[in-house]
Protein backbone atom coordinates (compact mmCIF):
# COMPACT_ATOMS: atom_id res chain seq x y z
CA UNK A 1 0.00 0.00 0.00
CA UNK A 2 1.31 3.26 0.77
CA UNK A 3 5.35 2.89 1.33
CA UNK A 4 8.60 5.06 1.04
CA UNK A 5 9.93 5.52 -2.12
CA UNK A 6 12.53 2.75 -2.92
CA UNK A 7 15.71 4.29 -5.03
CA UNK A 8 15.69 5.46 -7.91
CA UNK A 9 17.07 3.90 -10.89
CA UNK A 10 19.97 5.58 -10.54
CA UNK A 11 22.58 7.33 -13.25
CA UNK A 12 26.36 8.84 -13.26
CA UNK A 13 25.98 10.05 -16.64
CA UNK A 14 25.41 13.86 -17.22
CA UNK A 15 22.14 15.33 -16.03
CA UNK A 16 20.01 14.96 -19.03
CA UNK A 17 17.60 17.38 -20.30
CA UNK A 18 14.50 14.58 -20.40
CA UNK A 19 12.54 15.68 -17.40
CA UNK A 20 8.83 15.41 -16.04
CA UNK A 21 5.78 13.17 -15.15
CA UNK A 22 3.75 10.38 -16.21
CA UNK A 23 0.83 8.98 -14.61
CA UNK A 24 0.50 5.37 -15.03
CA UNK A 25 -2.43 3.27 -13.85
CA UNK A 26 -0.84 -0.01 -12.55
CA UNK A 27 -1.57 -3.06 -13.28
CA UNK A 28 -2.40 -5.98 -10.95
CA UNK A 29 0.59 -8.18 -10.51
CA UNK A 30 3.67 -5.68 -11.65
CA UNK A 31 5.59 -3.54 -8.75
CA UNK A 32 5.93 0.12 -8.77
CA UNK A 33 9.81 -0.41 -9.45
CA UNK A 34 9.01 -2.63 -12.61
CA UNK A 35 6.58 -0.27 -13.67
CA UNK A 36 9.30 2.16 -13.76
CA UNK A 37 11.81 -0.16 -15.74
CA UNK A 38 9.30 -0.43 -18.16
CA UNK A 39 9.08 3.55 -18.60
CA UNK A 40 13.01 3.71 -18.68
CA UNK A 41 13.32 0.63 -21.61
CA UNK A 42 10.76 3.21 -23.48
CA UNK A 43 12.51 6.51 -23.04
CA UNK A 44 15.67 4.52 -23.59
CA UNK A 45 14.43 2.85 -26.97
CA UNK A 46 13.25 7.04 -27.83
CA UNK A 47 16.61 7.85 -27.52
CA UNK A 48 17.19 8.85 -23.93
CA UNK A 49 20.60 7.99 -22.26
CA UNK A 50 21.19 4.84 -21.11
CA UNK A 51 20.97 5.15 -17.10
CA UNK A 52 18.81 7.78 -17.41
CA UNK A 53 16.60 8.52 -13.65
CA UNK A 54 13.44 6.76 -13.42
CA UNK A 55 11.68 6.88 -9.98
CA UNK A 56 8.00 7.15 -8.32
CA UNK A 57 6.72 8.95 -6.24
CA UNK A 58 5.20 6.08 -3.65
CA UNK A 59 4.67 2.74 -3.86
CA UNK A 60 1.89 0.50 -4.72
CA UNK A 61 1.85 -3.20 -3.74
CA UNK A 62 2.08 -6.00 -6.82
CA UNK A 63 -1.75 -7.00 -5.95
CA UNK A 64 -2.67 -3.21 -6.19
CA UNK A 65 -3.88 -1.17 -9.27
CA UNK A 66 -4.30 2.72 -9.74
CA UNK A 67 -2.21 5.73 -9.79
CA UNK A 68 1.58 5.63 -9.91
CA UNK A 69 3.35 9.14 -10.12
CA UNK A 70 6.40 8.04 -12.16
CA UNK A 71 9.18 10.71 -11.78
CA UNK A 72 11.73 11.14 -14.39
CA UNK A 73 15.10 12.97 -14.82
CA UNK A 74 15.35 15.94 -12.20
CA UNK A 75 11.22 15.33 -11.60
CA UNK A 76 12.73 12.64 -9.26
CA UNK A 77 13.75 15.34 -6.57
CA UNK A 78 10.44 15.77 -6.47
CA UNK A 79 9.75 12.88 -4.64
CA UNK A 80 9.03 13.99 -1.21
CA UNK A 81 6.67 16.54 -2.64
CA UNK A 82 4.50 14.19 -4.53
CA UNK A 83 4.06 11.37 -1.37
CA UNK A 84 2.96 14.06 0.76
CA UNK A 85 0.30 14.31 -1.05
CA UNK A 86 -3.58 12.90 -0.08
CA UNK A 87 -4.24 9.32 -1.04
CA UNK A 88 -7.32 7.77 -2.38
CA UNK A 89 -8.08 4.18 -2.62
CA UNK A 90 -11.42 1.92 -3.38
CA UNK A 91 -10.52 -0.78 -0.99
CA UNK A 92 -12.25 -4.62 -1.14
CA UNK A 93 -12.00 -5.91 2.54
CA UNK A 94 -12.84 -9.53 3.20
CA UNK A 95 -14.65 -9.71 6.68
CA UNK A 96 -14.43 -13.71 6.59
CA UNK A 97 -10.55 -14.20 7.41
CA UNK A 98 -7.32 -13.15 8.25
CA UNK A 99 -3.81 -13.55 6.54
CA UNK A 100 -0.27 -13.41 7.77
CA UNK A 101 0.37 -10.75 4.91
CA UNK A 102 -3.52 -8.48 5.95
CA UNK A 103 -3.76 -9.34 2.20
CA UNK A 104 -5.02 -12.01 -0.28
CA UNK A 105 -1.34 -12.81 -1.03
CA UNK A 106 -1.04 -14.90 2.31
CA UNK A 107 -2.50 -17.53 3.55
CA UNK A 108 -5.65 -17.29 4.79
CA UNK A 109 -6.85 -18.08 8.48
CA UNK A 110 -10.85 -18.28 8.13
CA UNK A 111 -13.15 -16.68 10.83
CA UNK A 112 -16.11 -17.91 12.37
CA UNK A 113 -18.73 -15.29 12.11
CA UNK A 114 -22.37 -16.43 13.85
CA UNK A 115 -24.03 -13.44 12.44
CA UNK A 116 -22.05 -11.30 9.31
CA UNK A 117 -22.73 -7.22 11.16
CA UNK A 118 -24.26 -5.19 9.07
CA UNK A 119 -23.90 -2.21 7.03
CA UNK A 120 -24.54 0.06 9.61
CA UNK A 121 -22.12 -2.00 11.76
CA UNK A 122 -19.12 -1.08 9.31
CA UNK A 123 -19.57 2.18 8.69
CA UNK A 124 -19.92 2.92 12.60
CA UNK A 125 -16.68 0.84 12.81
CA UNK A 126 -14.72 2.52 10.17
CA UNK A 127 -15.70 6.27 11.29
CA UNK A 128 -13.93 5.15 14.24
CA UNK A 129 -10.48 5.07 12.38
CA UNK A 130 -10.95 8.84 10.84
CA UNK A 131 -8.71 11.15 12.22
CA UNK A 132 -4.86 10.78 13.93
CA UNK A 133 -4.67 7.05 14.65
CA UNK A 134 -1.64 4.97 15.91
CA UNK A 135 -1.15 2.12 13.45
CA UNK A 136 0.70 -1.13 13.41
CA UNK A 137 2.31 -1.39 9.97
CA UNK A 138 2.13 -5.70 8.24
CA UNK A 139 5.05 -7.37 8.94
CA UNK A 140 5.52 -8.09 5.08
CA UNK A 141 6.16 -4.46 4.63
CA UNK A 142 8.98 -2.35 3.52
CA UNK A 143 9.46 -0.81 6.79
CA UNK A 144 13.17 -1.72 8.33
CA UNK A 145 14.25 -3.61 11.28
CA UNK A 146 17.93 -3.25 12.13
CA UNK A 147 19.01 -2.21 9.06
CA UNK A 148 16.88 -5.29 7.16
CA UNK A 149 13.21 -5.16 5.54
CA UNK A 150 10.28 -6.35 7.87
CA UNK A 151 9.38 -8.74 4.53
CA UNK A 152 12.64 -10.09 4.68
CA UNK A 153 12.21 -11.00 8.00
CA UNK A 154 9.11 -12.46 7.59
CA UNK A 155 9.85 -14.37 4.81
CA UNK A 156 12.99 -16.15 6.41
CA UNK A 157 10.25 -16.78 9.76
CA UNK A 158 11.69 -14.17 11.80
CA UNK A 159 8.36 -11.81 11.53
CA UNK A 160 9.01 -8.69 13.36
CA UNK A 161 5.92 -7.23 15.22
CA UNK A 162 6.24 -3.76 14.06
CA UNK A 163 5.45 -0.79 17.00
CA UNK A 164 2.64 0.97 15.71
CA UNK A 165 2.98 4.94 13.92
CA UNK A 166 0.54 7.81 13.92
CA UNK A 167 -1.05 8.09 10.40
CA UNK A 168 -3.79 10.14 9.17
CA UNK A 169 -7.28 8.73 7.75
CA UNK A 170 -9.30 11.72 6.47
CA UNK A 171 -12.41 9.70 5.56
CA UNK A 172 -13.07 6.11 5.55
CA UNK A 173 -16.78 5.18 3.95
CA UNK A 174 -18.50 1.96 3.00
CA UNK A 175 -19.62 2.00 -0.89
CA UNK A 176 -20.77 -1.02 -1.10
CA UNK A 177 -21.54 -4.26 1.05
CA UNK A 178 -22.15 -7.91 0.18
CA UNK A 179 -21.13 -10.40 2.81
CA UNK A 180 -17.83 -11.13 3.71
CA UNK A 181 -16.75 -8.09 1.04
CA UNK A 182 -16.83 -4.52 2.86
CA UNK A 183 -15.95 -2.05 -0.22
CA UNK A 184 -14.40 1.44 1.38
CA UNK A 185 -13.91 4.80 -0.26
CA UNK A 186 -10.24 5.83 1.64
CA UNK A 187 -8.31 9.28 1.79
CA UNK A 188 -5.77 9.43 4.16
CA UNK A 189 -2.03 10.41 4.40
CA UNK A 190 1.72 9.65 4.15
CA UNK A 191 2.47 6.06 5.15
CA UNK A 192 -0.94 4.78 6.22
CA UNK A 193 -1.64 0.95 5.41
CA UNK A 194 -4.24 0.02 3.78
CA UNK A 195 -3.76 -3.81 4.80
CA UNK A 196 -3.11 -2.25 8.43
CA UNK A 197 -6.70 -0.60 8.36
CA UNK A 198 -8.63 -3.52 6.34
CA UNK A 199 -6.52 -5.50 9.67
CA UNK A 200 -7.97 -3.52 11.67
CA UNK A 201 -11.27 -2.96 10.97
CA UNK A 202 -11.99 -6.67 11.52
CA UNK A 203 -10.61 -6.45 15.00
CA UNK A 204 -13.08 -3.53 15.63
CA UNK A 205 -16.30 -5.85 14.63
CA UNK A 206 -15.12 -9.32 15.71
CA UNK A 207 -15.11 -10.77 12.32
CA UNK A 208 -12.03 -11.15 10.45
CA UNK A 209 -9.95 -8.59 8.38
CA UNK A 210 -8.27 -8.44 5.32
CA UNK A 211 -7.55 -6.74 1.92
CA UNK A 212 -9.00 -8.34 -0.54
CA UNK A 213 -8.26 -5.93 -3.56
CA UNK A 214 -7.17 -2.01 -3.80
CA UNK A 215 -7.28 0.69 -6.36
CA UNK A 216 -5.62 4.26 -5.52
CA UNK A 217 -7.49 6.35 -7.50
CA UNK A 218 -5.77 9.67 -6.22
CA UNK A 219 -2.44 11.03 -5.24
CA UNK A 220 -2.33 14.70 -4.63
CA UNK A 221 -3.51 16.23 -7.77
CA UNK A 222 -2.61 13.27 -10.21
CA UNK A 223 -5.99 11.89 -10.65
CA UNK A 224 -6.71 8.27 -12.10
CA UNK A 225 -8.86 9.89 -14.97
CA UNK A 226 -5.55 11.11 -16.38
CA UNK A 227 -3.55 7.80 -15.69
CA UNK A 228 -2.00 6.03 -18.55
CA UNK A 229 -2.90 2.23 -18.76
CA UNK A 230 1.14 0.55 -19.07
CA UNK A 231 0.27 -1.27 -22.08
CA UNK A 232 -0.68 2.17 -23.98
CA UNK A 233 2.53 4.18 -23.32
CA UNK A 234 4.08 5.05 -26.57
CA UNK A 235 6.68 3.04 -28.03
CA UNK A 236 9.11 4.43 -27.93
CA UNK A 237 8.76 7.41 -25.71
CA UNK A 238 10.52 10.86 -25.59
CA UNK A 239 10.35 14.33 -23.80
CA UNK A 240 6.76 15.16 -25.56
CA UNK A 241 5.32 11.74 -23.81
CA UNK A 242 6.30 13.80 -20.32
CA UNK A 243 4.10 16.13 -18.22
CA UNK A 244 6.29 19.13 -16.99
CA UNK A 245 6.44 19.26 -13.42
CA UNK A 246 5.07 22.29 -12.95
CA UNK A 247 1.48 21.82 -14.69
CA UNK A 248 0.87 19.72 -11.26
CA UNK A 249 3.29 21.29 -8.72
CA UNK A 250 3.49 24.79 -7.78
CA UNK A 251 7.47 25.50 -7.22
CA UNK A 252 8.20 26.14 -3.59
CA UNK A 253 8.55 29.84 -2.43
CA UNK A 254 12.20 31.11 -1.36
CA UNK A 255 10.72 34.64 -0.29
CA UNK A 256 10.08 35.57 2.84
CA UNK A 257 7.17 37.41 4.50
Amino acid sequence: MDEPLTNPIASNTPITPISGIVVVDKPEGVSSMGVCRVVRGKLRTGGAPKRIKVGHGGTLDPLATGVLVVLVGKATKLCDRVMIGEKRYTAGVDLSAFSETDDREGQREEVEVPEPPTGEEIASACARFVGEIMQRPPAYSAMKVNGQRAYKLARAGMAPRLEPRPVVIHACEVISYHWPIATLDIRCGKGTYIRSLARDLGVALGTGGMLASLRRTAVGPFLIDAAVALDDLPQPMSASDLTPAERYLQPESNSEN
